[in-house]
């Protein structure tokens, strides 16, 4: 019996990134699953698991740390990333405070799977740190592509009009807009006619100064459209009309909208981080240096302007091979053994 936490994401009310992937893979388990949520009600046997996906501390769960010790089952968790601990000054106080804890906890647990190589090795790497002598398995658990359910776009229709790029992800600094908003007004400076879209909503702790950049921004240049609410289906518009989706982002876990973007059939330009790496170099993708603006500006003009370029890159986004979320079900469950 596999046993899945969804102590927070069954509250939650906004689809961040790690909602989104308990939700998928909970989604993708069906009945070979069982939820439960802490403190726990149920008797869990020798051979059953407990999986979870999400954050947790001894301050959020009391009597967490004692439980782990005294289980009578297995467990499982899906690690995300270790941003908090690299990026302290742009990342929610209550994540900072919480990950060293969370990330000790993990090395008590029976097996990990990472979200990318380069999460397990931080988390790894954290352990040899603190000097942890005892720790599971860590394997890398491939995220679906097909967030939305829908088919995969295997022949984008033909774009018409002014060119699009388009942006998501929540608005705070290491998503980077403020960077992408500073390249995009050299291109328009320059004459280059295209919208750029940005969606997401806004951190409370430090997206508001970002958000009032993008609205004043759009007063000088109308190829600017800021989105803080968009459903599914507005989203599914801004796709099908983007002609590449921008990813300037300085830090990531996994990189979900990067694969979400090849799923929809559109070309990604993105960070040239390590963990984007993983996904982007398997084609669909152009890759350029964190924070270099003249990369940025170039990377950009071309898939803007390049005919024979971007038809390549949209070629490779609709042909290469993506994982899906009933994969990493598969994968999980003939791991829980």
């Amino acid at each position: 019996m596999i046993y899945f936490d969804v102590t927070k994401s069954a509250e939650a009310r906004h689809r961040s990134g790690l909602t989104r992937v308990n939700a998928r893979l909970r989604e993708e388990l069906n009945h070979d699953a069982t939820d439960v949520r802490w403190p726990w009600q149920f008797s869990p046997r020798p051979g059953d698991w407990l999986f979870t996906t999400e954050l947790f501390s001894e301050t959020e769960r009391p009597g967490f740390a004692a439980w782990i010790d005294e289980r009578s089952c297995r467990l499982g968790a899906l690690f995300h990333d270790a941003i908090p601990l690299k990026l302290p000054h742009v990342t929610w106080p209550q994540s900072v405070a919480r990950h060293p804890g969370y990330m000790k906890l993990l090395a008590r647990f029976d097996r990990i799977w990472s979200v990318s190589e380069a999460s397990g090795r931080d988390l790894i790497d954290f352990w040899q740190w603190q000097g942890v002598e005892h720790v599971p398995t860590v394997d890398v658990l491939p995220l679906g592509a097909d967030f939305d359910r829908q088919p995969r776009v295997l022949k984008p229709a033909p774009r018409s009009g002014r060119p699009s790029l388009l942006c998501v992800g929540i608005v705070e600094p290491r998503k980077n807009q403020s960077f992408l908003l500073a390249v995009a007004a050299a291109l328009w400076t320059e004459g280059l006619a295209f919208d750029l879209h940005v969606v997401g909503r806004v951190n409370p702790h430090f997206g508001a100064p970002i958000a009032a950049e993008l609205k004043r921004a759009a007063e000088t240049f109308p190829g600017l459209h800021f989105h803080e609410a968009a459903d599914d289906l507005a989203l599914a518009d801004l796709y099908a009309g983007a002609r590449a989706t921008v990813f300037p982002t300085i830090a990531e876990g996994c990189g979900l909208p990067l694969l979400e973007s090849l799923w929809r059939g559109v070309p990604c330009v993105c960070s040239d981080l390590p963990v984007l790496r993983e996904n982007a170099e398997e084609g669909g993708c152009v890759l350029a240096t964190v924070n270099d603006r003249a990369a940025w500006i170039a990377a950009l003009r071309r898939v803007l302007t390049d005919e024979a370029a971007h038809r390549a890159l949209a070629t490779e986004a609709a042909t290469r091979r993506l994982p899906t979320w009933r994969e990493a079900a598969v994968m999980l469950r003939h791991s829980l053994v």
